[in-house]
């Protein structure tokens, strides 16, 4: 766990596991945790924060490069906060030297055989781009995730390239295809995956490098 990150589980947990062939499989996933870095805190979502998350969604350009490019209304933001509220996994970003809400994402799709989960649903206030806090919530939502999992998946619409370059510079790695959600109609996405190994590999690389520069 990175130093200075606090973890409060969402309620005490038996992590059993069972055995298929020779590996022992984590059958249990914690979906809302509440995790603290220096500068975010990433807590459950809960039905009374929907003035604060919409007003920090409402922004066309967040969702200008989504295939839902309109989520940035009312009535399109409804259904996702909604759908949030009900999968039980959905979290609220908060910036912790305001308490202000900045944006969300969630846990999906937890497959105990592969080892695997999915991050997304994620969006960030535009004030909050291209700095620290996008890494941190990254970083605290992969290395909870590795409590559990050996790999991480993102879907990504396969035009956002504002997107895809983020997740590129974390270590994501491109999967083959192009590939379709349910939900989602006719747009296609790109699947990233970020593994355990590699995440840590390079987190030692930054790290060293930036000792040496001290």
């Amino acid at each position: 766990m990175t130093q200075g990150v606090r973890r409060t589980v969402s309620k005490e947990r038996d992590l059993s596991k069972r055995a298929i062939g020779t590996k022992s499989v984590t059958t249990e996933f914690d979906f809302q945790p509440t995790l603290e870095g220096a500068r975010v805190t990433i807590r459950p979502l809960a039905s009374s924060d929907w003035v604060s998350m919409f007003a920090a969604a409402a922004d066309p350009e967040i969702w200008a490069q989504h295939p839902s490019s309109d989520r940035h209304t009312e009535r399109v933001f409804r259904q996702y906060f909604d759908d949030a509220i009900e999968c039980g996994s959905a979290f609220a970003f908060l910036d912790r030297k305001n308490g202000r809400i900045i944006g969300s994402s969630r846990y999906h799709g937890f497959d105990p055989v592969a080892r695997e989960v999915e991050i997304g649903w994620t969006f960030l206030s535009r004030d909050y781009w291209g700095g620290s806090y996008n890494s941190e919530i990254k970083r605290l939502m992969l290395d909870h995730a590795f409590l559990f999992v050996d790999k991480v998946v993102f879907w990504i619409g396969e035009t956002n390239m504002r997107s895809r370059r983020a997740t590129e510079k974390i270590g994501g790695v491109l999967r083959s295809g192009v590939h379709y959600k349910d939900l989602s109609g006719d747009s296609p996405y790109v699947i990233y995956e970020v593994r355990k190994d590699s995440l840590n590999r390079r987190m030692m690389t930054v790290e060293q490098m930036s000792n040496r520069m001290q």
